[in-house]
């Protein structure tokens, strides 16, 4: 039953649904065997089919009363088959004891103003469920339904034409009207199939039969009457409620799954060619009573060989689809479904409901350590390590879930699951992409959403599950490299307590430049940190010459810019530390490019290391030091704004004067402040 009604409701709708089918089947018990004898005949040709109809109308109205979407559709039906039901009761109390029926009527007028609202509704209910209405899908419905119109009017609308011919005009238009109207609504129906793509779902199915018995039933009642051999209730009649509780029933009904993509090629194929078919036998029917046989046989068979043909086309076109198709989905350098499969999946287990008692679990995993791996041993080694990695995922995933490479070192698991399978199945996909071998360790980190109680887009899932990933990926660096930088700033302590214990914390001024640069919430971390270890490379140099008062010599100096490197080697012995360990290399770098060890400039620069070198110079000017005295405020941040261009970059020098405005340090000078006081081209040895 469709979803958003309430028990009482879904109690109504069943209860009522189950009398009318009690009250159905009682009525084709009387037509059929005579259940009741002739004397009920009243109560079942009159009463009960009518209640029967009028229900119907009525279920339709319910529906739209009780849920917003598709009103449209089921106000137009409802509406119809009351008017329908109206033509039959009027024509029960009032025209059926004459001797000669007045044509038309209003019990015509009932009957035939169902049929434009019918269309209506169908119009109104493919754009809701369909929206766009592609010409190959027009073509295609204009085959089937001519074809289906030419079938229809080769064996009946001959005899009921003819004898609808005869009278007044008013009372022929009448008369044809109903067989065209008909034959229209069968063309409606097969047009309606074809926008579905021949795979119309549950909702659309019961619908289609509904509309289609009601158009046969007229059809043969038509034929009958103009043949004379319509007799009163027999089997026909019960073909008009049957059809109109079906109309009724596929309100209530959910529109259902489609199918796979190879079933719908096969349908998008078969059923046009089976109608051409009917076509091309119908003209040959008719051209073996005029024309020589052999020439009939021949055109015959050149028109089949000709649909032949054009089937054999589909078919590779359809092919060649399917293949575009699964590439498309497909990871190149996997073979796992790609994050366009992933979409279309994920909107599918938002939309329908799991298995009772199962939720559906979507898990983000991205790989931690594979870009060290990928620089250290080549991009070939790396794509391997990938492939073997998806494959250990997409066997773990086995038949109840399904592995994805979204891109990158990225990878994506969707299961149903019960609670109690959640975290052993986030436990061995995780053990799936992980891997250690000699000097290299790869693991996952992962976010992972409940749906649909945690989330009810794919967009609103995908970014959970990116956002729950980080903070794992930040929690787990975190506690790693948290544990390393204890050990090294304790070791940097013992050595060299002054290197540490500065007048400004040169960390957190790292940490607020960044911020106030916008950087991503990892590149703060990481510039956080190489702010915290910056100085980690001096351990290795001399204390005469960290300590030394005077200018330092030109060997000295030698001694001083190798510091940068041995801090990147000491810290980057910790993988948790590794990005940290490139900007501390770094940091030395000038926006000139005169700066070491590598000779940087400009954008080349580590944009942390830029910050880190702005935040060290002020620190390094208004502290103490061996070889320098202590500068005010005001003065260390001329000196910055003095050599941004050349030693810093002007971007990061123009966010710390804003952080230093925020921190309500003195960022102008005040006159005669400066005496005694030295710039610092190299704030630090």
């Amino acid at each position: 039953m469709i979803s958003g009604l309430s028990q009482r409701e879904r109690r109504t709708v069943l209860v009522g649904g189950l009398l009318a089918l009690c009250l159905l089947t009682a009525f084709i018990a009387h037509v059929a065997v005579g259940l009741g004898g002739s004397s009920t005949d009243a109560l079942f040709n009159t009463w009960i089919y009518s209640a029967l109809m009028v229900a119907s109308g009525g279920a339709c109205l319910l529906r739209a009363a009780l849920v917003r979407s598709e009103r449209l559709t089921w106000v137009l039906l409802g509406v119809g088959l009351l008017l329908y039901s109206g033509g039959e009761i009027y024509y029960a109390a009032v025209l059926a004891g004459q001797a000669t029926v007045p044509i038309p009527s209003p019990a015509d007028a009932g009957y035939l103003s169902f049929y434009p609202l019918a269309y209506a509704a169908l119009i109104a209910l493919l754009r809701a469920r369909i929206g766009a209405f592609p010409v190959a899908r027009w073509l295609d419905g204009a085959i089937v339904g001519s074809a289906v119109a030419a079938l229809a009017a080769a064996f009946a609308l001959g005899p009921i034409v003819d004898a609808s011919s005869e009278g007044q005009a008013l009372a022929v238009a009448t008369n044809l009207a109903y067989p065209i109207a008909d034959l229209t609504l069968l063309t409606m129906v097969a047009t309606a199939a074809s926008f579905t793509g021949w795979r119309p779902g549950r909702s659309w199915a019961v619908l289609g039969a509904g509309l289609l018995l009601l158009a046969v039933s007229d059809g043969v009642y038509l034929l009958q009457a103009a043949k004379g051999t319509y007799v009163e209730g027999t089997i026909l009649d019960a073909g008009w409620p049957c059809g109109v509780l079906l109309v009724a029933c596929a309100a209530w009904i959910e529109s259902g799954v489609t199918e796979p993509l190879r079933s719908q090629a096969a349908r998008i194929i078969a059923i046009p060619a089976a109608a051409a078919l009917a076509a091309i036998c119908l003209q040959a029917a008719e051209r073996f009573a005029t024309a020589p046989t052999a020439a009939a046989v021949i055109s015959l068979l050149t028109l089949i060989a000709v649909v032949v043909r054009l089937v054999l086309s589909l078919r590779e076109s359809q092919g060649e689809i399917r293949t575009r198709v699964r590439e498309s989905r497909t990871d190149e350098l996997t073979g796992l479904p790609n994050r366009r499969a992933l979409m279309l999946d994920l909107e599918r287990a938002i939309t329908q409901p799991a298995a009772t008692g199962c939720l559906r679990l979507l898990a983000l995993f991205d790989l931690d350590g594979f870009k060290l791996y990928n620089d250290t041993f080549g991009h070939p080694a790396g794509d391997a390590l990938l492939e073997r990695l998806g494959g250990r995922l997409e066997r773990f995933a086995g038949s109840k879930s399904r592995a994805y490479r979204l891109g990158g070192d990225e990878f994506c698991l969707l299961a149903e699951c019960t609670a109690a399978e959640v975290d052993a199945i986030i436990a061995g996909a995780t053990a799936a992409l992980s891997e250690r071998g000699e000097g290299f360790a790869i693991t996952a980190s992962q976010g992972s959403v409940l749906l649909p109680s945690e989330a009810g887009s794919t967009e609103e899932t995908m970014q959970l599950a990116d956002r729950r990933m980080y903070a794992n990926k930040v929690s787990e660096r975190t506690s790693a490299g948290s544990q390393s930088r204890d050990v090294l700033l304790t070791a940097l302590r013992e050595r060299q307590p002054n290197l540490v214990e500065q007048a400004v914390d040169v960390a957190e001024l790292a940490r607020a430049v960044a911020e106030e640069l916008e950087m991503e919430a990892e590149q703060r971390d990481e510039t956080y940190r190489a702010a915290q270890l910056h100085e980690t490379g001096k351990m290795a140099i001399p204390d005469a010459i960290l300590n030394k008062p005077g200018p330092l010599e030109e060997s000295e100096w030698g001694f001083v810019r190798q510091h940068t490197l041995i801090g990147e080697r000491i810290i980057a012995s910790a993988a948790a530390l590794v990005p940290v360990a490139r900007l501390v290399r770094s940091s030395g770098e000038r926006w000139d490019g005169s700066g070491y060890p590598d000779s940087l400039r400009d954008e080349q620069i580590p944009l942390g290391s830029r910050v880190v070198a702005v935040c060290d110079a002020y620190a390094a000017m208004v502290s103490d030091r061996p070889y320098s005295v202590a500068m005010r405020p005001s003065r260390a941040i001329e000196e910055l704004r003095h050599g941004a261009g050349s030693q810093f970059d002007p971007k990061v020098v123009t966010a710390f004067e804003q952080v230093a405005a925020q921190r309500g340090l003195p960022i102008e000078s005040e006159p005669g402040k400066r005496a005694g006081e030295r710039a610092a081209s190299n704030p630090s040895p």
